[in-house]
């Protein structure tokens, strides 16, 4: 007689909340649940999209600080709330499932290393990834003389020689802007959709337009002395001395979890937002979402805001029965 052998099944941990994504806006969410007295588990994998960044510029109170050092703080402030725990790891998948005798639906989350927990309501906030240009030179920079986002780092490179890097017909309005906090030069990288009116005014404010093609970035050890153009003959070409050259990197959800589960998405000016209500549930009840995921504009302060609708919405729907 053959015994036959089963794999017991995985344990699972249920939660009143699972917010996916530890940083500005998933723990925002999670603290205002925790004092809320629910049960909430915080799924972090690690990778903050500003961990590139020395320092975290414009957030009320924590103006120049490390954006680590302020997620680490803040997840020691969580963890002080007897009812949350944290678990690093990657959420791979997450499903909605019927209660047994209930009509209200729960949501399955399954982590990379096999954990399985469930909850009643979903946070989403693992935040996007960016999709830079291929240009030698320009990754490593990212985050310290390549950057996103005057507000969060132009002062620190006030009146210094600055780059706008092409990416679209709204550039030239994107260099006006950069303007305002140094001297500018806009890199059309061999593109020709720029308009001669709009190559006119932009001269007119003293912002050069330099249109030959980019070989590279130069400067050592991440800082920045210049772009190198391409020369004619295809050979090296002339160095464009610059200090800081911002270029508006396009987005993408750094999670698949959100088709997983039917989420709405909608087209923004560098990529794919999930859809949200004032409250800011998404498309499929019981699924909140905030941060970076849920804006047009990124910003580590709207982020963090978007965290506490997204937290306060998810406790009001437990109570509500929403």
């Amino acid at each position: 007689m053959t015994t036959k052998t089963t794999t017991p099944a995985p344990r699972t941990t249920a939660y009143d909340a699972i917010v996916i994504g530890g940083s500005f806006a998933g723990l925002s969410a999670a603290m205002q649940l925790a004092r809320a007295r629910r049960r909430v588990c915080v799924v972090d994998a690690g990778k903050p999209r500003n961990r590139f960044a020395e320092a975290s510029h414009g957030f009320f109170g924590q103006d120049g600080e490390p954006p680590l050092a302020m997620i680490e703080q803040a997840r020691r402030k969580l963890l002080a709330y007897p009812t949350v725990a944290l678990r690093q790891g990657t959420a791979v998948s997450a499903t909605a499932q019927q209660s047994a005798g209930s009509p209200e639906s729960g949501f399955a989350v399954v982590l990379d290393d096999g954990t399985h927990m469930e909850a009643h309501k979903l946070v989403l906030a693992f935040g996007v990834q960016d999709g830079l240009p291929e240009m030698a030179g320009l990754r490593e920079r990212w985050g310290a003389t390549v950057l996103h986002c005057p507000y969060c780092h132009g002062y620190e490179f006030a009146g210094q020689r600055l780059g706008v890097l092409y990416h679209s017909p709204q550039s030239g309005m994107h260099a006006q802007l950069i303007a305002d906090w140094g001297p500018t030069t806009l890199f059309l990288n061999g593109e020709t959709t720029l308009e001669d009116s709009e190559r006119s005014r932009l001269l007119a404010l003293g912002i050069a337009v330099e249109p030959a093609r980019i070989a590279g970035l130069e400067g050592p050890d991440g800082a920045l002395n210049g772009v190198r153009l391409v020369a004619h003959d295809g050979a090296d070409g002339r160095l464009v001395p610059i200090d800081a050259l911002y270029v508006a990197a396009t987005t993408s959800p750094a999670s698949l979890l959100a088709e997983q589960l039917g989420c709405a998405l909608d087209d923004g000016p560098m990529g794919p937002c999930i859809r949200t209500d004032a409250n800011k549930m998404t498309t499929v009840p019981g699924v909140y979402a905030a941060g970076d995921l849920t804006l047009m504009r990124h910003n580590a302060t709207l982020a963090s805001a978007e965290g506490v609708l997204a937290g306060v919405g998810a406790h009001q729907a437990l109570v509500f029965g929403q």
